[in-house]
């Protein structure tokens, strides 16, 4: 397998929010989402070109995948692809969990096949990393990736599949203006002389880079993200301010600035799709080039914010 025939589009469409029943207290964002806004984000994001749908087991323990399996039956299966994730912390007991986990979300996708099939968390490379060799051999999986992995697992999982003739062709790690250990710690080199697709998720970090919360207008009570980033919202405003500041220029919004970041270091960002209008950034921010200045300019802002926004899940990337 090659990334030849791996379409890697300009942004990837989240659906890490799809997975909340909408309750307080309930799935991560606490939001309320309509089957009927979702078909309307699907439609307009496929009329825009971006195709590429990420999910996961454990984005609401099968609620996302069954959601998104939902949306997306209104189209021919060739006219999309489908990204989703074996978590090993999340394994059966059977004989083959991997085979287990991904039999299950084949069926909540309403697939016979996963276009990148990603090993979440880096439980134990050297025991999962041949479970995939199997399921790329089937057809069922057509090509892989490893998410929150270190320079040396990534490594590891790269040499297991190559003794096989296969190769680890993306890398999906914590990646915002925020949150910059994967390019600290040499992982964004090592993707881009090995050709591999770097993807990004938190861009944004959960809402906090786009402007919209304040101390004043903070995130929603009672939601994980709000434990997480109203206390810091304070640090952030001098950043925000300048992302909007740039967006105005380019007759776009902060979080159209702060994907258009992750594209110009050589990202794809998952960027989470909830709203209709949300597609509009998505388009505005593949359309804006940021000068050197604008980059540097936005980093230092980050830099001076001094925040931490590494989620409980993830490990340190420098080792």
């Amino acid at each position: 397998m090659t990334t030849d025939n791996l379409k890697i589009p300009t942004v990837a469409l989240g659906t890490w929010a799809w997975g909340d029943s909408g309750e307080t207290g309930d799935g991560y964002f606490g939001s309320s989402l309509t089957r009927a806004s979702l078909e309307e984000v699907a439609d307009k994001a496929h009329a825009a070109g971006f195709t590429l749908w990420d999910t996961a087991v454990v984005y609401g323990m099968g609620r996302s995948e069954t959601v998104l399996g939902e949306v997306l039956k209104r189209y021919a299966r060739s006219d999309y692809q489908l990204s989703t994730k074996f978590t090993p912390q999340a394994a059966g007991s059977g004989d083959d969990p991997m085979a287990d986990m991904l039999e299950q979300s084949l069926a909540r996708l309403g697939t016979d096949y996963i276009d990148i099939y990603w090993i979440h968390n880096p439980a134990d490379v050297a025991r999962w990393t041949p479970r995939l060799i199997p399921l790329l051999k089937s057809g069922t999986i057509k090509h892989v990736g490893v998410s929150n992995h270190n320079l040396s697992e990534i490594e590891l999982a790269n040499q297991i599949l190559g003794d096989a003739g296969f190769r680890v062709e993306a890398v999906q790690n914590h990646y915002s203006l925020l949150y910059r250990s994967s390019e600290d710690a040499g992982i964004l080199d090592y993707c881009r002389s090995q050709g591999i697709p770097f993807f990004a998720y938190m861009v944004l970090e959960q809402g906090a880079l786009t402007g919209k919360y304040s101390p004043e207008n903070p995130l929603p009570e009672g939601t994980n993200r709000a434990k997480t980033y109203n206390g810091m919202l304070p640090q952030l405003k001098a950043l925000t301010d300048r992302l909007a500041a740039i967006g105005q220029k380019h007759g776009a919004a902060a979080p159209d600035v702060a994907t258009a970041w992750a594209i110009a270091k050589g990202a794809t960002p998952i960027i989470g799709v909830t709203k209709p209008n949300y597609i509009d950034g998505l388009v505005r921010a593949t359309s804006m080039t940021l000068s050197g200045d604008d980059i540097a300019e936005l980093e230092a802002l980050a830099d001076a914010a001094n925040v931490n926004t590494r989620g409980w899940w993830e490990k340190a990337m420098q080792v």
